[in-house]
Order: structure tokens, then C-alpha cells, then sequence
């Protein structure tokens, strides 16, 4: 359950006279076989949370791709404060006043805070950067964003998943933008950085600035948003609904078409074969990162990891994958110990992981989605160093229609899926081969919530099938919902499990919280 809105976030009542900021009017966007926009209508006030609302593949994506300049619509009228206009380009949409934060972070790993923040429009004096300038006004957006601990100096790369939201969100501010378009942005945020990022929206949107929010977190909807559109396959099906007082079922039934269940679904019946242990995890230790880590997974058994960001739960699983080495420790599967730091033996013994950052660890972006779907199972598409092609289509078709990514086309390039759709095929993946071990490091990220439920229904039916499943999510309910079993960590160690029916939200916040608020 979410908390209620603190007075620094809740939102106020929007000037219903305020001036339009934003109409885009009949939008259409067609890509090769695909009409990603059908006629989307959107209007945006100066000072409101305008909510952008829709399954993965509706079209939320293309549509502030269309509005940041990325795309250029193929039909559709837009009018900037009243004034027909184009967007051909990201920086003619940021000269004009309109900042994008995307969901997949496109910082630069090998260049600074600061220089990733001014990136583009760097202040200079006759072509010489004015580095201490930018270093200053980047400390001073820190401080503002709640986190002046992070240097301006420092390479973007080296922070974590969640300093580098803030860097990305440091980076719309710097430009005095009217209209800032958040895809996602409390994604890899822990709750108190949530918090900060709604107190933010707040005072921006008292200063007039418009914000277009997207989120497939309901409640953050109520909490932070003033208006809602929604979209479904490519059009607007409902506009200017209250944030606050529209029902979830009203909600829910518009993105979908149908009423989809909001709750996880139920066990029927234990899957559990405590006679059949598939891995141990013995003493894993890395650096600062984790120490003396163990646990067990039985066949059939959802295994929970419930933590703060930052307290090891993602790097447990890279290393139980191989993805990165142990200093100390041991994983066994079906009584095999794996060769430390090894992803190749690792997937040889049947372990499969899909990780947090899907674009930049999960996916050959540019390659076909049959050829992400079998890439982990090539061997048995091969004879005498020939690959059959015509088997690997037919497969990839299958796995695509069982998990109901739309469309179900194996030939299609991954880049051009939606978020909930690329987290799909890295599912895909893993079905195909067969593992015997399914590592999911957040696995509805960006995932919008008909999409959820499908998911859940697969990693219950996985569990069924026999498969060992492993579990990262920063969302309590999620790993009480999901799981048979709860491990406990923070900073680094394990700290309890327990059985998921013995935990409460309550209980697992107070054991990692530690005088923190609140939960990642």
C-alpha cells in the first residue's frame, strides 16, 4: 500500500483558467508495418501533473518521442502557447522550453556529473568551458534535487542506478523548461527518493511548470497528478480524467479493454519439492558489496530478496550468474558447483538471469526479437555450423504468443518495442532454453499493470513446471505476493527469511529501514 501524500508533495488544485501550454491534436506516427499513433489527442495546462496513462505498446512512448523531437509525426496538428507548431529536433523541443527524462537513461558513462548535465549546452567563454561554472550550478541542482552528496566531478558511470535518475532529472531542471516530460522516473528511486522527486514536481508545478508524468504505479497517479489521458493501441480513449478520484477498475479496464486482476494471483496449490534442492548459494561474499550470503532454492519455490537500494540484491544474483566473481563462496546447482565468474557455465547448468537495465544488459537492441529469443540456446539451432533459421522463427513465434508480446513478430527489431514488451522477450529468452534456474531482478519494471498480471501468472506457472525462481523486487507487496519464501537483506547481509505468509509489509519495512522512511 502506498503512504498518503505528505503536504510537500500532494498536489493542489490547478488554475482551471491557467494557460495552455501544450494541444497535440489527431497525431499519427507509422513505422515500417507497425501505426504506433492512430489519432492520439493530448492537452496540457501551465501548473499541473498532466498523467499519461497505458499498456506497454499503446503508443506513450512514440508520443513524447513525437513531443521531445525524436519523431516526427506523420499527421496531427501540435500548438506550443497557441501556436502551430513542429519539434525537429530534441534541442529545437529543449530551446522551446520542453525537457525530456526518459525511462532508459541516455547519459554518458565516461564523462562527469556536471559535464552530462550541461551536455550540449555547455557554458563558454569564445569556445573555452567554463567547467567550474557548470561544476557549481551542477552542486547547486544536487542540493536542490536532496542529495549533496554527489559530486559533480564524479564519472556518471560510477554511481548507481538511482544517482543516475537524479542526474538525469538535475539535467531538465538546468534548462528552465515549462513542460517536463517524466517516462518512468521513480523506477530505480527508493521511497524517501520519491518523495524528494514528488516535492520537486510540487514546486515546479507552483512556478507554472507543466509536468506529463508516466507511470504504471497507480497510486504514485493519486498522489502526485491533477489530470489523466489514456492511451490504447495508438489512441486516446479517455481525457481529462481526475487523478485522484477515478477509480482503479475505470482505470484499468480503459488501458485494457477488460477488466485484468490488480492483485497477484494465487497459489493454488504449493509447487514446492523440498526433496529437491536445484540451488545453494554457500557464503557468497563480494568486496562491500555483500558478505556471507546463503541461502536455498527448491524446486518449484519463489525465493523473495526484499532490501534498500544499494544493500546487494542485484549483485547476489549477477554473481550467482557469473556476471560477476565471487571473492569467497559457492553456487551449487542440482549438486554442481559453477565455476566462479563464469556466465557460460552458468547458462550451461541451466541458469538464467534477467536483469535490472533490460537495454543496456539484456538486449542486442539493433538485432531481431528471435534473434535476442534464442541467443542464450544457439547450439541447438545449429548443425554442422548451419543454423535453422526456419526453427528458430517458429519457437521465438511460439514463446512471443505465450507471453502476449504484441506483436507476436520474432522478425521485428527489439529497439523498436515498447519497455514492457523488450522486458518480454528477455523472458523469452530464458523459456526457451529451459533453465532450471530463473533469476528475476525486478522483472515489472516500467511494466504496465495488465502486463504485471500476465507476468505473475508466468513465474506461477514457471514454479509449477519445476523451475527454481529467485526474486528481486523493490516493491514489498510484490515479493510478499509472488513469494514462497523471503530473504531479508541490508547493507549487504542477509538479515532473516521466512515464509512469505509470515511477513507483513510492515514487519520487512521495520527490518531494513534502519531509521530510513521508507522502502525501495
Amino acid at each position: 500500500m502506498s503512504e498518503p501524500a505528505s503536504e510537500s508533495s500532494a498536489p493542489g488544485e490547478p488554475d482551471p483558467n491557467a494557460e495552455v501550454l501544450l494541444t497535440m491534436s489527431g497525431i499519427v506516427k507509422t513505422f515500417p508495418g507497425v501505426r504506433a499513433l492512430d489519432g492520439v489527442d493530448l492537452e496540457v495546462r501551465a501548473g499541473e501533473v498532466h498523467c499519461l496513462l497505458g499498456q506497454n505498446g499503446a503508443g506513450k512512448s512514440t508520443l513524447i518521442k513525437v513531443l521531445s523531437g525524436a519523431h516526427q509525426p506523420d499527421g496531427g496538428v501540435i500548438r506550443w502557447r497557441d501556436k502551430p507548431t513542429t519539434f525537429g529536433s530534441p534541442n529545437a523541443a529543449l530551446n522551446l522550453g520542453i525537457a525530456t527524462m526518459y525511462q532508459e537513461l541516455d547519459l554518458v558513462d565516461g564523462i562527469t556529473v556536471a559535464e552530462n548535465i550541461f551536455l550540449g549546452h555547455e557554458h563558454a567563454v569564445f569556445g573555452f568551458p567554463q567547467r567550474r561554472r557548470m561544476r557549481n550550478e551542477a552542486r547547486a541542482l544536487m542540493r536542490r534535487l536532496g542529495h549533496p552528496e554527489i559530486p559533480p566531478g564524479r564519472e556518471v558511470a560510477l554511481l548507481s542506478a538511482a544517482g543516475q535518475q537524479l542526474v538525469s532529472m538535475a539535467r531538465a531542471l538546468v534548462h528552465d523548461a515549462r513542460l517536463i516530460i517524466m517516462d518512468e522516473p521513480t523506477a530505480a528511486l527508493a521511497a524517501d527518493e520519491v518523495d524528494n522527486l514528488f516535492r520537486i514536481v510540487h514546486e515546479l508545478t507552483t512556478e507554472g511548470v507543466a509536468v506529463v508524468y508516466i507511470s504504471h504505479r497507480l497510486e504514485e497517479i493519486r498522489r502526485i497528478g491533477h489530470r489523466v489521458t489514456v492511451l490504447k493501441d495508438g489512441r486516446t480513449v479517455a481525457a481529462g480524467l481526475d487523478a485522484r478520484t477515478t477509480s482503479t477498475s475505470e482505470l484499468v479496464n480503459l488501458m485494457s479493454g477488460r477488466m485484468v486482476e490488480t492483485v497477484f494471483p494465487k497459489r493454488e496449490v504449493s509447487t514446492v519439492d523440498e526433496t529437491n534442492e536445484v540451488l545453494r548459494v554457500e557464503g557468497l561474499t563480494r568486496g562491500s558489496e555483500f558478505a556471507d550470503v546463503s541461502f536455498t532454492v527448491h524446486a518449484g519455490e519463489i525465493v523473495g530478496l526484499a532490501g534498500l537500494v544499494g544493500a546487494g540484491r542485484s549483485e547476489v544474483l549477477e554473481t550467482v550468474f557469473g556476471a560477476r566473481k565471487a571473492d569467497a563462496g559457492s553456487v551449487w546447482v542440482n549438486g554442481k558447483r559453477l565455476r566462479a565468474g563464469s556466465v557460460p557455465a552458468a547458462v550451461a547448468a541451466g541458469v538464467g538471469l534477467a536483469p535490472e537495465e533490460r537495454k543496456s544488459q539484456g538486449l542486442l537492441l539493433d538485432q531481431s526479437v528471435a534473434d535476442n529469443v534464442t541467443l542464450a540456446s544457439l547450439p541447438e539451432y545449429s548443425t554442422a555450423g548451419f543454423s535453422d533459421r526456419g526453427r528458430e522463427l517458429r519457437d521465438s513465434r511460439a514463446t512471443l504468443e505465450r507471453l502476449d508480446l504484441r506483436p507476436a513478430d520474432p522478425r521485428r527489431v527489439v529497439r523498436t518495442l515498447s519497455g514492457g514488451n523488450q522486458q518480454k522477450a528477455v523472458v523469452a529468452r530464458w523459456l526457451v532454453r529451459d533453465c532450471k534456474v530463473l533469476l528475476l531482478d525486478e522483472p515489472t519494471r516500467g511494466v504496465d499493470v495488465g502486463a504485471r498480471a500476465e507476468l505473475y501468472r508466468l513465474i506461477h506457472e514457471l514454479a509449477s513446471a519445476g523451475v527454481a525462481v529467485v526474486l528481486v523486487s523493490s516493491e514489498v507487496p510484490e515479493v510478499l505476493g509472488l513469494s514462497d519464501r523471503v530473504l531479508v537483506m541490508r547493507e549487504g547481509r542477509l538479515l532473516t527469511e521466512a515464509p512469505a505468509s509470515e511477513l507483513t509489509e510492515a514487519a520487512v519495512l521495520d527490518m531494513v529501514m534502519e531509521g530510513s522512511e521508507v522502502m525501495a
